[in-house]
């Protein structure tokens, strides 16, 4: 081969790897479009939602955070979602929480908004330094854990929302019913899909969606019917019921689910800690509410405007400076209306909940 020849085949060479490069080059650009083509575009499409529901209500925006609550979804779908710029990221179970967070950028700002037990705080709070609030300190025995632990850890003072009940005891408990109901024709059925959604709810989640609200009437006229739905005792196999969801995510562990201080006691915690609490910052509340309160929506309001009023009134404080964390993925846009500060969006965005399967 001549000189010209060994010029031409390395020009050519040259060409086809230049070609293959830009080819390359076009794959990984097109990679995160085809990725965030669903959880990217459901995020858009909640933050115009918010956007819409802000403006209906007089108030910006940004006034609004997003918590893009991601539970039981994997960290290459939350990964997704970062990439796309979001950054405010909440997780329900400890012990997942503890697995996923290390795994995943450290400039996301974690909230922790569902049921922490005393044992899981200093493993929580060691495993993500990036921690930037827990939302659901509903007594001073969890506050005053999670007092010591951030001091021990020499950690920067955590922020925190007391977790109000404003759905009322009557309501709490025919939903129970309804669950253990639920739960006894479920577990006959050789079926959990159901079950799980309904616990979804009482835990204080975002995923019991319209359609799953649909199946929870209907399976409480049908336990009226039978005579089962009013039971406050759990039916015998719900005892079994344990293999389908790790412990901390049971719903057997008590026959009344815990969804936060009741209304008349707000006051106190939040004094508690901040006098008592030097290592944690109150930032406001938060709480779960109905699962369908449009019929009440007067009341639902006046019990979260009385809350606020009554801590800002006893701590001194423009009510801006007490945050409301209220709203989920099926009511988010009426909860902006009322006023909340803090939304918590979940399946909206990631999609339905996957849960283990039963063994």
């Amino acid at each position: 081969m001549n000189r010209q020849e060994e010029e031409e085949s390395s020009t050519t060479d040259k060409n086809c790897t230049t070609k293959q490069e830009q080819e390359q080059v076009s794959d990984m650009s097109a990679i995160p479009v085809a990725m965030d083509k669903v959880a990217a575009a459901a995020l858009r499409s909640v933050l115009q939602r918010v956007s819409q529901a802000a403006e209906k209500a007089g108030r910006g925006s940004q006034q609004i955070r997003v918590v893009a609550v991601s539970k039981t979804k994997p960290v290459s779908l939350i990964k997704q979602v970062y990439d796309v710029g979001h950054r405010c990221f909440g997780e329900n179970y400890a012990q997942e929480f503890i697995e996923k967070a290390p795994q995943l950028p450290e400039d996301i700002e974690w909230h922790f908004i569902g049921n922490l037990q005393s044992n899981k705080v200093k493993p929580l709070l060691a495993s993500v330094p990036n921690l930037d609030m827990v939302e659901s300190v509903d007594d001073e025995k969890i506050a005053n854990h999670l007092d010591r632990a951030v001091g021990n850890l020499g950690r920067k003072p955590l922020k925190v929302l007391v977790q109000v009940n404003t759905s009322g005891e009557e309501y709490n408990m025919i939903l129970t019913s309804v669950c253990l109901f639920r739960l006894e024709v479920e577990w006959h059925l050789g079926s959990d899909a159901a079950f799980c959604s309904t616990f979804e709810w009482l835990s204080g989640s975002d995923a019991a969606s319209h359609a799953t609200a649909s199946e929870l009437c209907i399976y409480y006229y049908l336990g009226v019917s039978f005579k089962t739905a009013c039971s406050r005792l759990p039916p015998p196999e719900s005892g079994s019921a344990k293999k389908l969801l790790p412990a901390e995510q049971s719903p057997c562990r008590s026959s009344h689910a815990k969804s936060g201080v009741e209304p008349s006691g707000c006051v106190e915690l939040a004094k508690h800690v901040i006098q008592s609490c030097t290592n944690l910052q109150f930032c406001g509340l938060m709480t779960i509410g109905m699962l369908d309160y449009t019929s009440t929506p007067e009341n639902f309001k006046v019990a979260l405007a009385n809350c606020r009023n009554e801590v800002c009134k006893a701590l001194g404080i423009p009510e801006e400076q007490c945050e409301l964390s209220m709203g989920m993925s099926n009511d988010f846009e009426q909860a902006i209306e009322m006023g909340s500060s803090n939304v918590r969006i979940g399946s909206t965005i990631f999609g339905p909940r996957e849960y283990p399967k039963k063994k």
